[in-house]
């Protein structure tokens, strides 16, 4: 016993550590289910315990993880030249962000994502059903750097995969393929710029070990989830977490406007 206890961060009591391996399992299985959502829930229950310094890089680990686990066991449905062109802005997006020193402000950038999913999934739709290469590519860089300063764009670039008219299996393929190299990237530029994920390395393995659990079960539920109601809980599930980002903004900015 003393030696399990040994492998939790020190900044964790048992139980938190232990609710934190059990709601990566169930998260998993939310996206595997519903195609997204689950990033952002996970996102929300780590800053409960996790410390701020570690919570933004340690959640990206783990998101890694399940994003690739999720991937692999999708792959032959897997948008390749989506996924190509949206990673080679990634990597520019990454690079631009470990360039900057100073945070941005948190509020800013939830209403400008919020803003942007509600755009994305309720606005005017172009005639063209896919985005251009160059579009493609800037979705990738602009979600890769907000992500280092956000956490969680899954929202963003999920509603960028939707609009590329992928039926179900595409759309989970596709947007973990997206998110795995978003991650992998993120994890690389924290590295750079100096966290340690050493202390945290055996909590981020449970925890994606219970991520691939729930997303196993989550992809089993998925062949059992019909088209019609795939999209629709897929824009009702984006647009409610783009109307949280949108709330939490306006808890901070609406008492500085008013006062």
């Amino acid at each position: 016993m003393p030696e399990l206890l040994s492998l939790i961060p020190a900044d964790l009591l048992p139980l938190d550590a232990l609710l934190l391996v059990a709601m990566a399992g169930l998260t998993s299985l939310m996206t595997a289910t519903l195609g997204i959502g689950g990033g952002v829930l996970l996102l929300v229950i780590m800053a409960q315990l996790v410390p701020i310094a570690a919570l933004i890089p340690v959640h990206g680990l783990v998101q890694l993880g399940s994003n690739a686990n999720r991937a692999l066991m999708t792959r032959q449905h897997i948008d390749w030249p989506l996924s190509r062109r949206f990673l080679i802005g990634a990597a520019c997006g990454a690079a631009l962000a470990s360039l900057v020193v100073v945070q941005l402000p948190l509020e800013l950038i939830q209403l400008a994502v919020g803003g942007f999913i509600l755009w994305m999934i309720w606005g005017p739709k172009p005639a063209a059903k896919t985005l251009s290469p160059l579009k493609t590519l800037m979705a990738g860089g602009l979600t890769t750097f907000f992500s280092m300063f956000v956490g969680a764009t899954g929202p963003l670039v999920a509603a960028f995969v939707h609009r590329h008219s992928h039926d179900k299996m595409q759309t989970v393929a596709t947007f973990a393929t997206t998110m795995t190299g978003q991650h992998l990237l993120k994890g690389v530029v924290f590295s750079v710029v100096g966290f340690s994920f050493a202390d945290w390395l055996p909590l981020i393995v449970a925890m994606v070990l219970s991520g691939m659990l729930g997303t196993w079960i989550g992809l089993n539920l998925l062949h059992r989830v019909s088209s019609v109601w795939f999209n629709r809980l897929f824009r009702v599930v984006v647009t409610l977490l783009a109307l949280r980002l949108l709330w939490q903004a306006g808890e901070t900015l609406l008492p500085r406007l008013l006062g």
